[in-house]
């Protein structure tokens, strides 16, 4: 399909901007992380790396590599939310090193920072939710995430099955997905740019290097059996986590999935607000969740200003709501995770009945 395109923006997107700007104005704050976010990392890195060193040389009894296994797997999501992600949108930190070095944790785990920041940043904020752009949406023939995408069968029962799709994803992701994507030359039907000889090396470089840190030496170190169920439980806590808190954000009942009109190739809205439509948030009011999914329960506030460290999404919060209210605009909270849940399994159901 075409790229869409946005409606006209209207005073709305620039009175947010002017609030926003202000705040941090009479705040005399930085819009990047702050100590605690650095403080969090590094809490968060060092326990990643102490789990695995004591699993892959000191060999702890399988009850207790088990469990470890699934620790790593949380934590590593956790430093994807917290680290990753804010390093990736350039908001960890005023350095731009920083950033980089704090986004590259993702190719150590498996990914390629290259290809997460064409899907990302670039398609996903861009389009969120519009069915044949956003590639976040797109999980056929297993999962129908959109009433304009084909439902077959098993959609019917999709709300029972999708915790097995999603405990997959990261295993899916960093060993057939980022291939895909490089020797295509495409995120779903939208062409990724060209990659530079730096790109190719990290690429290359890094995946040989997951496979040497979390494939070759724990076979090695543990043998294949113990490496092949450690690393399948890992993976499946990593994948499963994160799938939960990325599909909370938009796969709700009350988030919308517009479509450009077929002639214009318009979308109804101008962007700022086909975020806040096509957004939810959850759990806003729990600071644990807050501080283990990086803010990233503040899903409307990332979307409007995804540069803005998560740190600041609660004093933000408040502003973009009180400017929705003005405005008339509906924004869209569960006040608990559960609730979100809920209405993500509804909505899986819903989507494979209609």
């Amino acid at each position: 399909m075409s790229i869409p395109k946005f409606a006209a923006s209207r005073s709305f997107h620039t009175e947010l901007k002017a609030r926003i700007n202000n705040y941090f104005a009479e705040a005399g704050k930085s819009t990047t992380g702050d100590t605690s976010l650095f403080i969090k990392a590094i809490l968060l890195t060092t326990a990643f790396a102490a789990l695995y060193v004591h699993l892959v040389f000191l060999t702890p009894p399988t009850w207790l590599a088990i469990a470890e296994c699934a620790l790593l797997g949380f934590i590593g999501a956790a430093i994807g939310f917290n680290v990753m992600h804010d390093g990736a949108h350039g908001s960890f930190s005023k350095s731009r090193w920083i950033n980089q070095f704090a986004a590259f944790t993702l190719n150590v785990m498996g990914g390629n920072s290259f290809m997460w920041n064409m899907k990302h940043n670039l398609i996903h904020h861009m389009y969120t939710n519009v069915d044949g752009v956003d590639d976040d949406i797109d999980a056929q023939p297993w999962l129908r995430l959109s009433s304009t995408q084909p439902r077959y069968k098993l959609h019917r029962f999709q709300h029972l099955y999708f915790w097995f799709f999603y405990a997959l994803l990261f295993i899916a992701w960093i060993f057939f997905m980022d291939y895909q994507k490089y020797f295509k030359g495409k995120i779903g039907a939208m062409p990724i740019k060209k990659m530079t000889a730096a790109d190719e090396s990290v690429f290359w470089g890094f995946k040989a290097l997951h496979l040497g840190l979390f494939v070759a030496l724990p076979i090695y170190m543990v043998g294949f059996v113990s490496w092949l169920v450690g690393f399948l439980v890992f993976m499946a806590v990593a994948g499963f986590t994160l799938s939960i808190v990325f599909q909370l954000a938009h796969t709700v009942e009350h988030t919308a999935f517009p479509m450009p009109d077929e002639i214009t190739h318009k979308l109804e809205d101008e962007w700022a607000i086909h975020q806040i439509r096509t957004t939810a948030n959850f759990a806003t009011d729990n600071k644990v969740i807050s501080w283990l999914v990086g803010g990233l329960n503040f899903q409307v506030e990332h979307h409007l200003f995804p540069t803005i460290s998560h740190v600041h999404y609660p004093a933000l919060n408040k502003i973009i709501k009180q400017a929705c209210a003005e405005f008339g605009v509906e924004y869209n909270e569960y006040p608990k995770m559960r609730y979100a849940v809920a209405s993500h399994v509804a909505y899986l159901r819903e989507m494979g009945r209609k």
